[in-house]
């Protein structure tokens, strides 16, 4: 990673403004899943350990530019409290006089907490007055808020041109994964991609075509590669606009696509269907995938076992229904066996399926954020990185 990181810059005595992704689920008023606020712990942390006071900003939820009470920042406040063993101060906006005043009579070790940043309809337009008057509030700027450094929003790229601003552990941890299995992988190279839609993953798949030894495809965007090749899907979701595409890729990578073999299919889009595994040339009228097969977690593990780093994005199947999740969890065991290999999971279901399996810990990094590891993977640069200083 050529940015600078907190390591680079002296801190001590200094007002820290730091863009974290506090964007967590809540229930009842608590937060029910903390990994996004304990990934951020070491970077708070080595700040508060190096004399600093640090001001910390985020977004949380879709509020669409307007103060709603179920997305304030309360709960965030009173788990990373927790976490970190010390009071969080928590202030009723993000800018603005009464913002600015505490701020500034703020102490070496002290820690406050904003309110959502998308209370704000300037944040996600990247407004210049909103960016301006947040960066107003520190001496320096830290962005440890990957998974929103796809985004050019005020608090990530916004307040990056108003002050000296670097990258936090967890910004360099995901980049230097991430960029380093891009970059430079130990081979063999595979990428496992699943989720519904090729359409989203066009970019990803062609960018990782030209760098893996193998892909792996599961989901629901197998079945538009099943179609192009003149199969039957039955009722399965299909993207007819993207067949063409399909068959372009399945041309240009000669053998390196992978496809399952056999699959899990329902008599309906529900969590109780009635289900039965089929090979893929086999699915009857009515019936749609929901699932790879048995057959195919031994065909893409066989794959998988010589590999030195893999990455994996999306679920293999609708893995929010137990009897169709089988696929993904099953993937999920064998990247969690591969002893000698880099495996990186991409953010967002994929994530969250592994962490679900109980896995977690056996993988090397798992990503934080779902769309800017997506365009990560795509060979895109983020405005939220690219916005920071050099080395």
């Amino acid at each position: 990673m050529n940015k600078k990181t907190i390591r680079d810059v002296d801190v001590k005595g200094k007002r820290v403004l730091v863009r974290v992704d506090f964007n967590v689920p809540l229930k009842d008023g608590a937060v029910t899943d903390d990994r996004r606020i304990r990934a951020a712990l070491p970077t708070i942390q080595y700040l508060l350990d190096h004399g600093a006071a640090v001001v910390l900003m985020s977004h949380l939820g879709r509020p669409k530019g307007e103060p709603k009470p179920e997305f304030r920042m309360n709960p965030v406040a009173e788990r990373l409290g927790e976490l970190l063993g010390i009071p969080i101060t928590k202030l009723d906006d993000c800018v603005g006089v009464q913002v600015e005043n505490r701020v500034k009579a703020m102490k070496s070790g002290e820690v406050i907490l904003l309110e959502n940043t998308r209370f704000k309809p300037g944040e996600t337009k990247n407004d210049a007055l909103l960016a301006e008057g947040l960066a107003s509030l520190g001496q320096l700027f830290v962005n440890d808020a990957f998974g929103a450094a796809h985004r050019a929003h005020a608090s990530t790229t916004g307040v990056a041109q108003h002050l000296p601003s670097v990258a936090g552990f967890l910004m360099e941890k995901e980049l230097n994964y991430l960029g380093r299995a891009l970059a430079t992988p130990e081979q063999p190279f595979l990428a496992v991609l699943g989720g519904a839609k090729i359409s989203d993953k066009i970019g990803v798949i062609q960018s990782l075509l030209a760098k893996v030894d193998t892909l792996l495809i599961g989901g629901g965007m197998a079945n538009t590669f099943f179609k192009a090749q003149g199969l039957g899907v039955g009722d399965s979701l299909v993207e007819d606009e993207a067949l063409d595409t399909a068959r372009e890729l399945l041309d240009s990578a000669g053998g390196r696509l992978i496809l399952p073999v056999d699959c899990v299919i329902a008599d309906r889009f529900e969590a109780e269907a009635q289900a039965q595994v089929v090979p893929v040339d086999q699915v009857p009228a009515g019936w749609r995938i929901l699932d790879i097969g048995p057959a195919s977690v031994a065909h893409f593990s066989n794959r998988l076992a010589a590999a030195k780093t893999v990455v994996w994005n999306g679920p293999m199947g609708v893995f929010e229904f137990p009897r169709f999740a089988q696929g993904t969890f099953a993937i999920a065991r064998v990247l969690a066996g591969l002893q000698d290999a880099t495996t990186i999971i991409g953010g967002g279901d994929s994530a969250a399926a592994v962490e679900q399996s109980g896995l977690g810990d056996k993988m090397s990094h798992i990503s934080t954020g779902g769309g800017a590891s997506l365009e990560l993977l795509e060979g895109k640069e983020l405005p939220g990185v690219a916005a920071l200083l050099d080395k």
